[in-house]
């Protein structure tokens, strides 16, 4: 009869060591690694919606002829090439964290974006400043694939949602500065509600939308230099044969969570391919499996079709709102106070969100939404009914986004996770762009509750391909994902 292996062996193998991650309850990395992603997020969110106020002054700045009247028609093509650069950056760069590591990727994309915006702040023309767009978009898209796969590895199993969530706070800030910051520095004073009085654009100053773009590239490199910090997720070491280096990761997770209660014994059910080393080409891992395959597709229109509403009012929906006749100013304000709801919404959901299964957290955000664009429509000159449409618009259409995030980490095997989250999120993101594309010039024809109806009803579609997808709160990842 072969000699059982020795409870010290057995905990210091690969599965092993899953087996002593899995069974924690709590967050046990320092509590500063959350605010290192998290400030990196909060950078990623700034540049995708620091677009949203501030295009219509770079417009006018950059483009012969553009008025803000006008300017949603100039805005699809930077917002489709920059979601065109989440989709390069996310298909050849994710992959290649499941090659060398979660930790470098995460340096390497933050590098990408913090340049790109440093070339948008001065772009000389037009032509550059989309070129910049295209750059920064690249290290987006794999970044947010990479950070959402590494939450997703390192957060305690009764909480992944919850931990994705909380970073996603820094994401809402970020959006929140971003928005902000254009109506302070691109929009000319007006008397609140119409505007800001102390916003300070103008004739003797038409370029803060540079200065925007100079403060992204700075908080880039703060992100970057945080970053250098954060451990290897051990999941990643394991899978390259690296037990010891993860071994010491999680014994010192132990220790931390040790502190707030005593530990579980471990289940050492942790499937063979939980240490299986990821391929050279990770895609090949998914493509060749019935089971990832339709994930893929499932989770791919989910998120394209979600995106097309997320966009139209993430990147525009200050030029939404002037082009269906909304003064700029007033345009820059509706979707500033609108960002609180954003804000909000992403705190209350740190407490609420692991309550629910994923999937059944997007026909509520899909009914905030609707609701929110109804009172938009229907203010008139009531501006306060605006505002609190626009909260509650921010509110819904990001109120899917983190268990979204959660669940399509969780669907896919630590060997090809980065890749699969690329192929979902990243790729999808190609709605967002042709979503802006198709809907911008049908806007200014349709009344203002039929164009904000039809934005959000995306949101609602997803909704419904949302129910599809699997069971994962509280799972072993890889039980959901063998």
């Amino acid at each position: 009869m072969a000699a059982q292996p020795s409870t010290d062996s057995r905990e210091r193998s690969g599965p092993g060591i899953i087996a002593r991650l899995e069974r924690l309850q709590v967050w046990s990395l320092s509590y500063g690694f959350i605010i290192i992603i998290g400030l990196g997020f909060l950078f990623t969110f700034y540049d995708i919606f620091d677009i949203n106020v501030s295009f219509i002054q770079t417009c006018v700045d950059l483009k012969p002829g553009c008025t803000p009247e006008t300017a949603l028609g100039s805005l699809p093509l930077p917002v489709v090439l920059n979601l065109a650069g989440y989709v390069v950056g996310t298909l050849v760069l994710s992959p290649v964290a499941d090659r060398i590591g979660r930790r470098n990727m995460l340096l390497i994309t933050m590098l990408i974006t913090g340049l790109g915006s440093l070339y948008n702040a001065f772009a000389p023309d037009y032509a550059n400043f989309v070129i910049a767009r295209v750059i920064t978009g690249i290290g987006i898209g794999a970044d947010l694939a990479i950070v959402n796969t590494y939450i997703n590895e390192v957060s305690p199993r009764p909480a992944r949602a919850r931990f994705t969530t909380m970073i996603f706070i820094n994401s809402a800030v970020g959006a929140m500065i971003g928005i902000w910051l254009g109506l302070i520095l691109t929009t000319e004073a007006e008397k609140w509600p119409l505007g800001l009085p102390f916003a300070v654009a103008g004739p003797a100053f038409g370029n803060g939308w540079r200065w925007m773009y100079g403060i992204g590239a700075l908080l880039a490199l703060i992100a970057v230099l945080l970053r250098i910090q954060l451990p290897e997720s051990p999941r990643w070491l394991i899978a390259r044969d690296r037990a010891p280096e993860a071994d010491h990761i999680v014994a010192d997770m132990e220790e931390r969570a040790r502190h707030r209660g005593p530990l579980a014994d471990p289940d050492y059910d942790i499937p063979a391919s939980a240490v299986t080393p990821p391929p050279r080409v990770p895609y090949s891992t998914l493509f060749t499996n019935p089971l990832y395959r339709r994930r893929i597709l499932l989770l791919f229109a989910l998120w394209f079709i979600g995106y097309i509403t997320v966009y139209s009012y993430a990147s525009g929906f200050t030029s939404v709102l002037s082009a269906l006749k909304y003064p700029p100013p007033e345009a820059g304000v509706i979707a500033a106070v609108g960002s609180f709801g954003f804000v909000g919404g992403t705190i209350v959901m740190t407490f609420i969100v692991e309550k629910l299964e994923r999937r059944y957290w997007l026909p509520i955000a899909a009914a905030v939404t609707l609701i929110g664009a109804f009172l938009i429509a229907v203010a008139g000159t009531q501006i306060t009914v605006a505002l609190i449409g626009s909260i509650l618009v921010f509110a819904g259409f990001n109120l899917w986004v983190s268990p979204t995030y959660a669940l399509s980490a969780e669907c896919f095997p630590t060997r090809a996770r980065t890749t699969g989250f690329a192929l979902v999120d990243g790729v999808g993101h190609i709605g967002g762009g042709i979503g802006v594309l198709a809907i911008a010039p049908i806007l200014p024809h349709l009344s203002t509750l039929g164009a904000l109806m039809l934005i959000s009803s995306f949101l609602v579609i997803a909704a419904v391909l949302a129910q599809f997808t699997p069971h994962t709160r509280a799972r072993n990842l890889d039980h959901i994902s063998p």
